[in-house]
């Protein structure tokens, strides 16, 4: 029997004021998959969430999460989905366990024993009891995440999970989002504008630009595709000019010259830069970081 994805968007549209916001998104997201959605500010990003959580509705297109569809059939699609866009909304001067009640109780199908479960699934046993008041900023966004799992969901969606947290803050929310999709198999949707953490959290990314999306791959295959090689020649300016006639040339840091990395082709390029008097230095194949393909493929424009 083929699987159900966690997440199925067919040509979503939105248009405000006339203005087309989001031009045809589609994409899939499968069960125990962490999913990066990346784009420049006024990408669209946030407008698709909402449409994803039911806060607005599409102008078109097809939203189906566990198979039901979120425009018919919107209470059973949201059984399945748990979500935190920007910040949790939680109570500070209520205990953890009492900010799980209150949200409890919106669900009678949730059982005093799913609180424990939840709690102890984002490591706050221990503190559950306290006031949030006095919890850390990554300790609210766990509980907020807990508050969203307490429906036993099969998808979840964070928009900016590891926003105003300290680099330890971000490496705990990291492995706690990849311990849930590995240990839990939930799915899991993330907005981020930290590309460094989203190469190392997800599987596969989309990249939004104006409302559509321009690329939809694993991580390792963007960078893979990007892979480059580079020079380090003397005399530059002639070394610059032989690889021109051959390739796309880059000027890097250190007075090197990059090109893109064709397996086939680097040695022939080598040899020529030799045969005409060329000192070949150093040569190194290298993957970008997923913030440079990014620029590459926006067009340098700026992200959140």
């Amino acid at each position: 029997m083929k699987e159900v994805p966690a997440l199925e968007v067919k040509d979503l549209r939105k248009t405000i004021r006339k203005k087309e916001i989001i031009k045809g998104l589609s994409f899939t997201l499968y069960r125990g998959e962490v999913f990066g959605f990346l784009g420049p500010n006024g990408a669209g990003k946030t407008t698709t969430i909402r449409m994803l959580v039911g806060l607005i509705k599409p102008t078109s297109g097809t939203i189906l999460i566990s198979g039901k569809n979120v425009q018919t059939d919107f209470k059973e699609a949201m059984k399945n989905l748990g979500c935190i866009v920007e910040n949790p909304e939680l109570y500070p001067y209520l205990s953890g366990w009492e900010n799980l009640e209150y949200f409890a109780r919106m669900d009678p199908s949730i059982t005093p024993n799913r609180l424990h479960e939840v709690a102890d699934l984002v490591g706050l046993t221990d503190r559950i009891h306290d006031r949030v008041g006095t919890y850390s900023l990554g300790m609210r966004q766990r509980l907020g995440i807990a508050q969203a799992l307490l429906g036993n969901p099969h998808l979840l969606i964070l928009d900016e999970p590891t926003n105003g947290l300290d680099p330890a803050g971000i490496r705990e929310m990291r492995e706690f989002i990849r311990f849930l999709a590995k240990n839990e198999g939930l799915s899991v949707l993330v907005s981020s504008h930290l590309l460094s953490e989203i190469q190392l959290l997800c599987d596969r990314v989309a990249i939004v630009l104006d409302g559509e999306i321009i690329r939809t791959d694993t991580v390792e295959s963007l960078l893979a595709e990007q892979e480059r090689v580079i020079w380090k020649v003397e005399p530059f300016q002639a070394a610059k000019k032989l690889l021109q006639e051959e390739t796309d040339v880059k000027e890097g840091e250190d007075h090197t010259l990059i090109t893109p990395f064709i397996e086939e082709k680097v040695a022939d390029w080598n040899k020529k830069l030799v045969s005409a008097g060329i000192k070949v230095k150093e040569m190194q194949a290298k993957l970008p970081a997923l913030e440079d393909l990014f620029l590459e493929l926006t067009g340098g424009k700026h992200h959140d």
